[in-house]
Order: C-alpha cells, then structure tokens, then sequence
C-alpha cells in the first residue's frame, strides 16, 4: 500500500518548526523504573511509558529504545505498540531506535513490522547499513511508499564503533561512504517528486528542494564527522547530555545546516521523573538550549 499525504521529510520539517528541534528518548532501562519507584516488568514499563506520554506530548519528536521493550517479550511489545499510538494521538512524531540491519528476505520482513502497516511502525525507524548499504534497499523502499522516515547508523561515539566507521574504502571512510549512499537516495527522491510535479502541472513545486526523508545518525561527541553538507536530509544526533554532548556545540556540525539537526537526548531528562511537570520542565529545559538550532 502507498500512502498518500506528505513524506515524513516535510512532517520532520513541520514539526521542528512548531515545536522545537529536539528528540526525547523514552529509556526504560531497569535502573530507571528502580529509581522511580516502579518494578521491572511490563507493569512498570507500562506506567513508566505513561509518564512520559504525558509529559512528552507537546514536542516534536519522541524516540522509544526499541530493546527496552523487547526485554519484556510481548508484553513489551504491546506496551510499545500503545506508547507509539498515544505519542501520535498527541501529534508526536515517534522514531523508533530498532537499529534493524539484515539481509533479503529477512529485512524485508523487518521492513514491515518498522515501516510498514505492522501496529509497530513508527514515523521513522533507524536502520544499520553495516551488512552493506544495499541491504537497506527493502526498508527504503517501504518507508517511502508509506511516507516513513529512515535514519541510517553513520558515526556514532562509542569507541569501538571506530574500527569499522573510520575504515578506509578508496579515499573515503565507512561513514563518509554510508553519507553518500544517503544523500543519493534523497537526490533520488527529490528529483521523481519534481518529475511528479510536472507532470502535474504543479509549477509550484517544480524544482523545489523537498526535505529528504532519510537521514543519518552521527554522535554528538563524534570529534571527526563526516562531511554532511551533501546530505539534504536529518541529522539525528544522539548523546546530548549525560553522554557528554554539549547542546550549545552543535552547530554546523559535519557542515549540516542547523535546520537538519535533531539532537536527541534521553537519560538527562528521564532522570527528572517521575513527577511529570518536572519531567516536563526537565526537557523544556534542553529544548531551550537547543533553540540555536530552529
């Protein structure tokens, strides 16, 4: 099925807009349910998830740690397929933080359940291109005839993620590679919706540049980024925060325009709860400082 309406791209940009340039993680990690006071199993995450529905609805975009749902079993799952649908009901935009990568047949299937019409799939989902970049062919397509968004693992901060992200392949490192990969898949997308449009006799939109609908992630505390001036599409940048990320730095980062940038942050709001307007206030607090970025 194709839906119609627009890409998740133009969503990405309204939203920013209105609400402000910040992703809120929901994490509910074990030692967060302790720490407000609720138990580790899928009563808890329920009421964990509740909380931050409600202090999260008035912002751009919320994104679930797919695994700390997993942990649960169905249980989890089905806590995450509500959460997603309450974040929606609230004009939230959810990006699911799967990181699924496979090949054939089995990202096809991930494809679906992500971005497809599964009660699972979110306004976008990130996605890992370390099986090789082609391999994300299923899911890019799936998205784009369902308006979805992809955000694809480019350089991230842990320290072993290095060995691969800054490998050499032809004068190019891994993670540059994977960037251009992205930027032509955006470059592609935007030229059939200019086709489209004149085919349409829509003169208005002819030759307009559209906001790409698949990004990448790279690190805020990522020293050497790659260069992203290409990539006419988000940038998700998780780490701001407890991980060591300034929210003040992240300006022109890798060359993005401050329009592209999505700083994510989780655990420096999360530990504000359990008490809603303090885990509001928590996160209007970041969102101020990365008001630079709007």
């Amino acid at each position: 099925m194709t839906s119609s309406g627009p890409s998740f791209g133009a969503r990405l940009a309204e939203a920013r807009s209105s609400r402000g340039p910040l992703c809120l993680g929901i994490d509910p990690h074990p030692e967060l349910l302790r720490a407000w006071n609720l138990p580790t199993c899928a009563d808890g995450l329920a009421t964990f998830c509740d909380v931050c529905v409600q202090a999260f609805a008035d912002f751009a975009v919320v994104k679930p740690q797919v695994a700390f749902f997993e942990a649960y079993g169905s249980a989890g799952l089905a806590v995450l397929e509500r959460t997603i649908a309450a974040l929606q009901a609230n004009g939230v935009l959810v990006l699911a933080d799967a990181k699924r990568g496979d090949i054939g047949s089995t990202m096809a299937a991930y494809a679906a359940a992500w971005a497809g019409d599964s009660p699972l799939a979110a306004d976008a989902v990130t996605a890992s291109p370390y099986l090789g970049f082609g391999s994300l062919r299923p899911l890019l397509e799936v998205a784009a005839a369902h308006n979805r968004g992809v955000f694809v693992l480019a350089a991230t901060s842990n320290p072993e993620g290095s060995t691969v992200q800054r490998a050499d392949t032809g004068g190019r490192t891994v993670a540059q590679l994977i960037v251009d990969h992205v930027a032509s898949v955006n470059q592609a997308a935007n030229q059939a919706a200019n086709q489209a449009a004149n085919q349409a006799l829509d003169q208005r939109a002819t030759g307009a540049a559209q906001p790409g609908s698949v990004g990448v992630v790279v690190g805020a505390t990522v020293l050497d980024p790659p260069d992203l001036s290409a990539l006419a599409g988000p940038v998700l940048v998780p780490g701001v925060g407890a991980q060591g990320g300034r929210p003040e730095a992240l300006a022109g980062l890798g060359g993005a325009t401050s329009q592209q940038l999505l700083p994510a942050v989780a655990r420096e709001v999360l530990r504000a709860g359990p008490d809603v307007p303090a885990l509001r206030a928590a996160a209007q607090r970041l969102l101020e400082a990365v008001a630079y970025l709007a």
